[in-house]
């Protein structure tokens, strides 16, 4: 305690609070206290939001931070990928995708703050979390414990970022945007795998980070015992419970799901935005005052990026901006609304403690005064499945279940986390399954391919050979996803020649997934899943008389990225039991084993443009499809329009896939989910979790890939890939979009938009709104549907009620060739169709370039 109120003292930071003075590059002081951080002397409520630069690319970055910024952030938080910036020890890479400064500037420009989780382990579904991968081969190192070689390569990457931001002036001090930084990442989640060593080296890890002198406050995550001056941070879908390890830090939430990740062989999982917003609101409702979204944009595990196992390279997290960079409806709407709600309560919340008032069972209210007549309230019914009317301060309010309102007056009610009342999309374009009619295709049929088949088993003269099975990760150095083991099998004199032999093949494997040859011949394919990516693949085979070969091609999915010792993790064919139908048993694996690292394909550079034209490549009026460890290739022309790209791989098995050289990721559409578990609409009251609300099960868990435009040109565009389990290319599309399909449905007894209110004046109007917004670039071209009355359905299906009256002109004139629009949902705008009915309005709208 006194330690940490000696440190305040002295710990100033120079920052700007305010965007316009953080575009200009002045500075302010900055510290916190136990209510929060403290920027130029003010206590600030700051919401931020992840985006993690690598998972989109430079020329999209201030598109995402414009759009992040109208959604209510104040802050941009972000990883640092140690893996991809080192390659190798002492080669640095800063460029293209991964341009951190770069990055950091946009989100400069654009008037919003950083917080730079540097680490430098990341875990967030990166490959190897963030490590690289030598240094598991550094002799004597253990990662993430008290010893001394990580230790050493951890301090000396912490301090490479460190002096890289300061030479730039990106840190607040010097007039940049950098608020803060974190050192570690959810280690008290694992930490008592690693005993002592464990606390000794969260204490030296809090010190390393401390000594570097960023002049911002450091966190840690996930870690409770966070030495004084680092403050711990909560992650979780709900943190509302949590408190730092001492008064004088501020109560911090550094993760708050919006989704969940998505791997390969599960159903989609998607986040209610009733429930999310319920649980922002709870958190400051109890104290909070500084929340993180993860993710606030998730985007694409672009090439062998994807951590472990089985990762998909769609990092979409059902985000409020969705994997492509469109805005997602409702949920980037409601927390825009929510966010606008909270920040007309901020002084309220900075300045006063919580005064906890029973409303009944379940139900409650926390009061922020600033005197006895002025406050601030949040009223919260935390009940799973009952609504509630409750008294608060001689006033009556309706409660729905799950639901928080908020009154920054302590009387009106400017938002509710269940009543949504702003706009919706109709379909998804990053999970959509069916074309729109703001969606083109083009389709591959008629394209002209080429294609490459991959040897079966040893190709090159760099194969070795050893009496034993080896792991993967270390014979491979992740420098390639494949690793062929081969051997031979000899069927003894005693059979006739001429005549095969039926024998049981058992291969036991670590994960990922494995194809399996007998003489050059599939005869089995096993494979993981994300939770346990080991498997046991058992085959009836047939071997001929004398020595028959067995090849195994052993794949991996992305590397291990979370979990106690998981860089240790392994991966490839531990045992291969070969038996007879009389259950003699003959152990394989310590036979003389030859191993090839990675395909020839890979070794030729197939993916590369430069070989487009090469002799290595087939061409017939045939192109072979269904074949295993095959390499495609063709050609195509993008549809017109400027906005992203999706490839529908659907008709494919498993593989990777370049445009133009550049690797879009990994694809597996055979790996379908379970065709249980979904349902079609989900209840967001009661505590969620990443099981809780999923869709499209029995479907693979992607289809579409994203293509960024900026990787393809008019004209030709080079497509390359390689198939492992067979699938038809011709049968492979590209889909944009054109456009997008709106909707929205408000009633009479909606509350007025949050931005209606007024401190000190209260609502501007008392009137609900209907309002609609095009994507930037588009306006609102058709209304397809426009009713006022008692309209039935959902968006998209919309039908007249039984009272009802047509306002198509009214919105027409408001609405077309607009980027947005608002109608009040007023009878004195609309008429009365029929007097004394609670109404509604519903309008779809087709937005267009």
């Amino acid at each position: 305690m006194g330690r940490l109120s000696s440190w305040a003292v002295f710990f100033f930071v120079i920052l700007v609070f305010e965007g316009y003075f953080c575009e200009r590059g002045l500075s302010a002081t900055v510290t916190y206290d136990g209510k929060a951080l403290v920027i130029d002397g003010k206590r600030r409520v700051l919401q931020s939001g992840s985006i993690h630069y690598p998972r989109s690319t430079p020329e999209v970055w201030p598109e995402l931070i414009r759009k992040s910024k109208e959604g209510g952030l104040d802050v941009i938080e972000t990883y640092v990928f140690w893996n991809y910036h080192e390659p190798v020890r002492g080669e640095y890479y800063f460029e293209g995708r991964f341009d951190l400064v770069r990055f950091v500037k946009t989100v400069q420009q654009a008037g919003l703050f950083v917080h730079l989780r540097i680490g430098p382990y990341a875990c967030a579904e990166w490959n190897y979390g963030g490590f690289p991968l030598w240094l598991h081969f550094i002799p004597g190192i253990q990662f993430r414990t008290t010893n001394a070689p990580f230790k050493e390569e951890m301090k000396r990457f912490l301090a490479k970022i460190v002096d890289l931001m300061k030479e730039e002036n990106l840190f607040a001090s010097q007039g940049g945007p950098i608020i803060l930084a974190q050192v570690e990442n959810e280690y008290g989640n694992v930490e008592g795998a690693y005993g002592i060593g464990g606390a000794l080296y969260v204490k030296w890890a809090a010190e390393t980070a401390v000594s570097l002198n960023t002049t911002v406050p450091w966190v840690m995550c996930q870690q409770e015992e966070a030495p004084d001056p680092v403050i711990n941070t909560c992650n979780g879908f709900y943190c509302d419970g949590f408190k730092p390890n001492s008064p004088s830090k501020p109560t911090m939430w550094t993760e708050n799901y919006s989704g969940w990740f998505l791997s390969y062989g599960y159903a989609i999982p998607y986040r209610p935005v009733e429930d999310l917003a319920f649980a922002v609101a709870r958190f400051f409702e109890r104290g909070g005052t500084f929340q993180n979204y993860y993710m606030y944009f998730g985007g694409t595990n672009f090439g062998r990026t994807a951590g472990g196992p089985l990762i998909a390279t769609s990092y979409d997290y059902d985000a409020p901006i969705d994997e492509y960079g469109f805005i997602r409806q409702p949920k980037w709407g409601h927390l825009r609304d929510l966010h606008l709600a909270i920040k007309q309560c901020e002084e309220y919340l900075v300045n006063a403690d919580p005064v906890q008032q029973s409303l009944g069972r379940n139900l409650e209210a926390h009061v922020y005064y600033k005197t006895s007549n002025d406050c601030a309230a949040f009223l919260a019914n935390y009940d799973s499945n009952s609504d509630a009317n409750v008294t608060f301060n001689g006033n009556s309010y309706f409660l729905p279940a799950w639901s928080v309102s908020i009154l920054p007056d302590c009387r009106n009610v400017i938002f509710n986390t269940a009543k949504v009342v702003s706009q919706r999309n109709i379909g998804d374009l990053a999970l959509s399954h069916s074309i729109s009619v703001s969606v083109h295709e083009l389709s591959l049929a008629s394209a002209t391919w080429s294609w490459y088949k991959e040897k079966i088993g040893i190709w090159g003269n760099n194969s070795f050979t050893t009496s034993k099975l080896l792991e993967q990760i270390n014979t491979t150095k992740d420098t390639s996803d494949f690793l062929w083991y081969t051997t031979s099998i000899n069927v003894d004199d005693n059979a006739k020649q001429g005549q095969e032999k039926e024998a049981l093949l058992l291969v036991q494997s670590l994960g990922h997934a494995a194809l399996v040859f007998v003489n050059k011949k599939l005869v089995g394919f096993g494979y993981g899943n994300h939770d346990d990516p080991s498997f046991v693949l058992g085959e009836k085979i047939s071997l001929n008389h004398g020595s028959n070969t067995l090849d195994i091609m052993s794949m991996m999915i992305g590397l291990q990225n979370y979990g106690p010792w998981f860089d240790i993790q392994g991966a490839g064919i531990y045992s291969v039991i070969l038996g007879d139908l009389k259950n003699a048993k003959e152990d394989l694996s310590s036979a003389e084993w030859t191993y090839q690292v990675g395909l020839e394909g890979e070794y030729f550079g197939l993916d590369n443009p430069n070989l487009a034209n090469s002799s290595l490549w087939t061409q017939g009026s045939a192109t072979p499809i269904n074949h295993s460890l095959i390499w495609y290739k063709t050609t195509f022309f993008v549809p017109e329009g400027k906005g992203p790209l999706s490839m529908n791989l659907a008709s494919m098995g498993k593989g990777q896939a370049w445009v133009n050289g550049q690797s879009i990721g990994r694809y597996w559409p055979a790996y379908l989910s379970p065709s249980t578990g979904c349902s079609e609409k989900c209840d967001y009251r009661g505590t969620y979790d990443s099981f809780k609300c999923l869709k499209h099960c029995g479907e693979p868990a992607q289809t579409l890939y994203h293509i960024p435009r900026t990787w393809v040109h008019t004209g030709e565009n080079l497509l390359v890939l390689h198939e492992e389990l067979g699938g038809d290319p011709s049968k492979i599309s590209f889909l944009t979009r054109s456009g997008q399909e709106i909707c929205s449905h408000v009633s009479e007894a909606d509350p007025p938009p949050a931005d209606a209110w007024k401190p000190m004046s209260g609502f501007m109007s008392q009137t609900a709104e209907i309002r609609l917004s095009c994507e930037q670039g588009w306006r609102i071209t058709s209304i397809t549907f426009a009713s006022f009355g008692t309209p039935t359905g959902d968006c998209g299906t919309f039908s007249p009620g039984s009272c009802h009256t047509s306002v198509l002109s009214i919105v027409q004139q408001a609405c077309i060739d607009k980027q947005g629009c608002s109608i009040p949902v007023s009878t004195s705008q609309l008429g009365d169709p029929c007097p004394g009915e609670l109404k509604s309005l519903a309008i779809e709208a087709l937005c267009s370039g």
